[in-house]
């Protein structure tokens, strides 16, 4: 039986690891850091999780719940005016309007992670549905309608362009992203 308490601090060790996995990559959440960063004791990690796993699964899920959340809400209330641009941020990361060749980087760091880690595929497939659902609808209120197999190409070409970026170390990843959109459409 879970008290209301309890559920708070695990609420707070989970989002003290997804905030540590956004700066820092799966390496950055531990313990003892992820305890510190909420405040509170480090037996509270082991005794709200049984695993750093479990631990991790909680900010990977939290955190990319987060994202599409926000990108949903972005698109239900109209605020961004070119959904391309919600369609990148969902790809890669709202950092990375500013953030430049680092923000990307350690974002696509972070998913090429979550590939090390089984433990994380069934929440990764999951969260792909979920991701699929709100690029098709952006999709679609930007005049592309798509099918499944046509996301699925779009969205790799994109990655493609990306990675591409990433290794020839290009300050502006985020323009190559949306150029390769762009031409993909």
């Amino acid at each position: 039986m879970t008290t209301e308490k309890g559920e708070r601090r695990r609420q707070a060790l989970a989002e003290a690891a997804g905030a540590l996995l956004r700066e820092g990559g799966f390496d950055a959440v531990r313990h003892r850091a992820v305890a510190d960063r909420a405040g509170l004791p480090l037996a509270s990690t082991t005794y709200y999780f049984d695993s750093l796993e479990e631990l991790v699964t909680a900010a990977v899920e939290l955190t990319s719940r987060q994202e599409l959340a926000a990108g949903r809400a972005e698109l239900d209330a109209g605020t961004e005016p070119d959904p391309l641009e919600l369609v990148l941020d969902q790809l890669l990361g709202r950092e990375s309007r500013k953030g430049g060749l680092d923000a990307v980087l350690l974002r696509y760091e972070q998913l090429v992670g979550a590939g090390r880690r089984p433990y994380l595929a069934p929440l990764m497939r999951t969260l792909r549905v979920e991701l699929d659902a709100l690029l098709t609808e952006a999709l679609a209120r930007a005049g592309h309608p798509l099918d499944a197999a046509a996301l699925r190409r779009v969205v790799e070409v994109v990655d493609g362009a990306v990675l591409s970026a990433l290794i020839e170390a290009d300050p502006d990843p985020r323009a190559t992203a949306r150029a390769a959109l762009l031409r993909v459409l």
